[in-house]
């Protein structure tokens, strides 16, 4: 009689030889693959976060932190970046479609987005703050002050500066302006008051134009780091992702695109 333990050997010998069915797995093609079959890395971006993704319309060219960040990971893969249009309303739609390979521009790590897509482990430590007119600076001293009717709130639609505005400034009069990059001189202009932004953004702003302050910097309302957001469903690919952020962080890339871009 033969034993049960052998007739199990047996099995999972076929199995493992000739597949279930009696047939030979085949290997499919994962996302590595097929981002250096084609030659490029899709690269989803916004345009409109200096200093992270920046769509520069005099030079028709993207530019910041994220944009080199992307030009070197698809370098590590022997390919080129060709960057895809999306905003910050379609941003989940958009990756969940596979309309890119990754999405870089700025995006915030959050459980809502983990739940649905996969995110990158997170770089670059921000959190939530403000900019005003640097005449009202003295004005907004914490959240509490921006939480008043007479308190024009400005943000973009679809990003986690508008649920931010909602869940914490109800009393505020929101506003809600479609291009973020030109909220910052919209906020110069007195057409609002405030801009809801992070402080990696702030801090460009208030470089790049004295008519702004940013009185909360050195105290954000929240904390949070950026990821690079990818669809669900190739382990492989996220794998390869955080292994590359890893090793920038490691070789001081990180540090030195932070300085160039943003301290």
């Amino acid at each position: 009689m033969v034993s049960w333990k052998k007739l199990f050997a047996g099995a999972l010998l076929a199995t493992t030889v000739l597949g279930v069915g009696g047939l030979m797995p085949t290997a499919e093609a994962g996302k590595i693959e097929d981002v250096q079959a084609r030659g490029t890395l899709l690269v989803g971006s916004t345009g409109d976060y200096k200093p992270m993704s920046y769509l520069n319309k005099e030079t028709g060219k993207y530019e910041g932190f994220d944009c080199e960040v992307a030009e070197l990971l698809a370098k590590s893969l022997g390919v080129k970046v060709e960057y895809v249009p999306t905003t910050w309303k379609t941003l989940t739609a958009d990756t969940m479609a596979g309309k890119f390979d990754i999405a870089i521009c700025g995006i915030t790590r959050t459980f809502a987005r983990q739940q649905k897509m996969n995110m990158s482990h997170g770089y670059l430590l921000f959190g939530k703050t403000i900019l005003c007119r640097k005449a009202d600076a003295k004005k907004f001293k914490s959240e509490a002050d921006l939480n008043n009717p007479n308190v024009r709130v400005m943000v973009n639609p679809g990003g986690t500066n508008e649920k931010f505005a909602i869940n914490n400034l109800p009393n505020c009069t929101r506003l809600v302006h479609p291009q973020n990059a030109e909220i910052p001189s919209l906020i110069a202009e007195g057409k609002a008051d405030v801009m809801i932004t992070e402080t990696m953004e702030a801090r460009r702003y208030v470089r790049d134009d004295a008519r702004l302050a940013a009185p909360l910097l050195d105290d954000p309302f929240t904390k949070s780091q950026f990821g690079i957001l990818m669809a669900k469903g190739d382990q492989d690919w996220l794998n390869y992702v955080n292994f590359f952020m890893e090793e920038k962080d490691m070789d001081g890339t990180l540090d030195r695109l932070e300085d160039q871009y943003i301290k």
